[in-house]
């Protein structure tokens, strides 16, 4: 193929990655394998080693680049960043104006994601099930302590960045998830949206951390214990469903003045807020999203077997 074709359609693969990136359980990873590029960027991701420090250090610029696949990494980042900055407004605009449908949208998604991720269990134990309750029962407590972390934490949002960005090699896991999960989602879909500048530079700095040391640790995990590491993941899916539950309350913390989303019934929320529930909606968006997981991972899997270098 000639470069100039395979690079445009390497930025294209690029811009479907940003997009699944901004939905929460649209695992970039998934859209990777799908598209034939998974393979190579898990080879990228892994050439960030001891090797290129030192090609670094020596200022072997032109044998750093080649090293890490810089072309190839350039190329398919550039597309992520173009889809992540033409996309946010659209994203911003369905959270504020078609809240209940969006987040049946994405409830439905993460709510198939269990299924799919469990799926990628080879064999089953029970041993597994105490994995995945624990995994659920942090997850369930990181989302109720995020409200009592300050929304402007720059060390926070750097330890996002290194988590979410490791979500990129675990098809069925989303770094938007990870983001959801820690409370950071709606922050950066912000900092994005208006660009503010420290706040993403900071986050890029933790996805700089997150590729040279988490990433590693998660694929040795994989690579040596993938059932357990699945049922912790899919634990982790399971504990943070509740953040996406269409319906809330907010109510305000009197210590800290921070505003609690709590989840309610469609009749309640109708009672509180007098708005309709929606109920008909949200049920179509959720099995709307179901499918959407449905469709990726069947297309994703045939490309697999029909890939044997993956």
């Amino acid at each position: 193929m000639h470069p100039t074709k395979y690079y445009l359609r390497l930025f294209i693969k690029g811009i479907a990655m940003g997009i699944a990136e901004l939905i929460p359980s649209v695992s970039s990873a998934t859209v990777a394998l799908l598209t034939g590029i998974y393979g190579e960027l898990l080879g990228a991701m892994r050439s960030l080693d001891s090797v290129a420090l030192r090609l670094l250090g020596a200022g072997k610029w032109k044998n750093l680049w080649q090293h890490i696949h810089g072309n190839f990494l350039l190329t398919l980042g550039l597309g992520i960043i173009t889809s992540l900055l033409t996309t946010v407004n659209l994203l911003r605009y369905l959270l504020a104006e078609q809240a209940i449908q969006t987040w049946s949208f994405f409830f439905g998604l993460m709510l198939i994601s269990c299924v799919t991720v469990y799926q990628q269990i080879k064999r089953f134990s029970y041993t597994l099930i105490p994995i995945s309750c624990l995994g659920a029962l942090i997850a369930y407590a990181i989302i109720h302590a995020t409200p009592l972390q300050s929304p402007e934490s720059l060390r926070f949002i750097l330890l996002a960045g290194a988590i979410s960005v490791c979500a990129m090699i675990v098809p069925g896991i989303s770094g938007s998830f990870v983001l959801l999960l820690l409370g950071k989602y709606t922050t950066m879909l912000d900092a994005l949206q208006h660009l503010h500048w420290q706040r993403l530079l900071v986050f890029m700095l933790g996805g700089i951390i997150g590729l040279l040391s988490f990433s590693r640790v998660l694929n040795w995990l994989l690579t040596k214990h993938q059932d357990p590491t699945m049922s912790l993941l899919a634990g982790f899916i399971i504990g943070s469903l509740p953040k996406t539950w269409p319906w809330k309350q907010f109510i305000k913390i009197e210590n800290t003045g921070n505003l609690v989303a709590q989840n309610i019934s469609p009749s309640k929320f109708q009672l509180v807020s007098c708005q309709d529930p929606l109920i008909f909606q949200a049920l179509l968006w959720m099995c709307l999203g179901c499918l959407v997981v449905i469709t990726l991972e069947k297309l994703a899997a045939r490309k697999q077997r029909h890939s044997p270098m993956l």
